[in-house]
């Protein structure tokens, strides 16, 4: 049984920011100390067996413990073996309080765990001196972990808005999740990965930027990249390349993705309907881009980093994104051409009479040929 000391034996109105558990089989031992400590200001609660007191450690836990050793059942170094072997509690100081002053009682609490010993009878000034030295160095811990806690999370929103440039928030969260103990959010070593790879391409932007000022060029990239990648990010597609006017996006990478080609695919449609009416408020300004094509592709590709010393680049190369390339410098403007096994994949979510098959193509730079299909939705 438990006895809590009431908080109405500290001074009034003054505030708990340690509190100590006192384990004692000897209630009036137990009372003895707990109000010593409450006339330096700390709050005490007093439990009187083993069991107890790592129901009591396990439900609040305390700041500091002070712990009997000789008590009838479980004694003192069994209770800080068990508590020192807890994560959540192994960082609770625990004084050992023992009537034991033989040297192999005490290297015995050493093994156990215990942070320090006062010998039976206690002496007011050596409890009080030895709880707040313990004290102190519960407020340094506390904040020294305050510290780390704040930095990491400092740290996770540097990372969370480095990589949102690049991915959808829902894979950046889970990139800072899973990243190795060396805070990796990438393999270093480039792997050979299948992909689906997705290129989005104004038509017609050249030649627009033979006739518009500087300014208002960079105003229309803007804004067409802002529509399409937020396209991307709504369907977890990872950005690998912004040239030009050209966007080129990944799927089942950097993690797997079982419906990656359908992501694809609700990803262009996605671009497509998003992109309508600014590419209608660009017309209606003066001047416009003819359109958004789209080539979609699948197949192997190598993922990692590559460049030089110098430059690194986290990114895709390959079969896959070699075709995507191909075709959407084939498409026409609001047309998605996909390579035959993606069409495979996605064609009973193809509307009817959307598809159309453009036969065996030859794509440049391919050896072969590539079934191609066009779809307008």
């Amino acid at each position: 049984m438990s006895e809590v000391v009431p908080e109405a034996r500290l001074a009034a109105g003054q505030a708990i920011d340690f509190r100590v558990l006192v384990v004692d089989d000897d209630p009036d031992m137990a009372a003895y100390l707990a109000r010593l400590l409450e006339n330096e200001g700390l709050a005490a609660e007093t439990v009187h067996n083993g069991d107890a007191a790592i129901v009591s450690v396990m439900s609040t836990p305390p700041d500091l413990i002070l712990l009997d050793v000789m008590m009838p059942g479980t004694d003192g170094f069994e209770i800080c073996e068990r508590l020192k072997a807890e994560t959540a509690t192994a960082m609770i100081p625990i004084v050992l309080v023992t009537a034991l002053e033989d040297q192999q009682s005490r290297v015995r609490g050493i093994k156990a765990g215990a942070d320090d010993f006062i010998t039976k009878p206690v002496h007011r000034e050596e409890l009080i001196a030895r709880v707040k030295t313990l004290k102190r160095l519960h407020a340094t811990r506390r904040e020294m972990e305050s510290r780390r806690l704040a930095a990491e999370v400092q740290r996770k929103d540097a990372l969370r808005r480095t990589f949102s440039r690049y991915l959808s928030p829902r894979i950046a969260d889970r990139i800072i999740s899973d990243m190795d103990d060396e805070g990796t959010p990438f393999r270093r070593g480039a792997q050979r990965v299948s992909v689906v790879a997705l290129f989005a391409d104004l038509r017609g932007f050249t030649r627009l930027t033979e006739s518009t000022r500087v300014d208002e060029v960079v105003g229309l990239l803007n804004e067409h990249f802002s529509v399409i990648t937020d396209a991307a990010y709504r369907h977890d597609g990872t950005i690998f390349s912004m040239a030009g006017d050209s966007l080129l996006v990944g799927f089942n990478v950097p993690f797997p993705q079982p419906d990656a080609a359908a992501r694809a695919w609700h990803t262009a449609q996605d671009m497509l309907r998003s992109f309508t009416p600014v590419h209608a408020r660009w017309t209606k300004s003066g001047g416009a881009p003819t359109g958004l094509g789209i080539g979609i592709a699948a197949g192997e590709s190598i993922l990692g980093n590559i460049g030089s010393p110098h430059y690194m680049s986290y990114t895709i190369i390959g079969d896959a994104v070699n075709t995507a390339s191909r075709l959407v410098q084939a498409a026409k403007p609001g047309e998605i051409l996909v390579s035959g096994s993606v069409y495979e994949t996605i064609r009973a979510m193809i509307p009817s009479g959307a598809a159309k098959s453009q036969g065996e193509v030859a794509l440049r730079g391919k050896s072969g040929t590539t079934p191609v299909w066009s779809i307008t939705v």
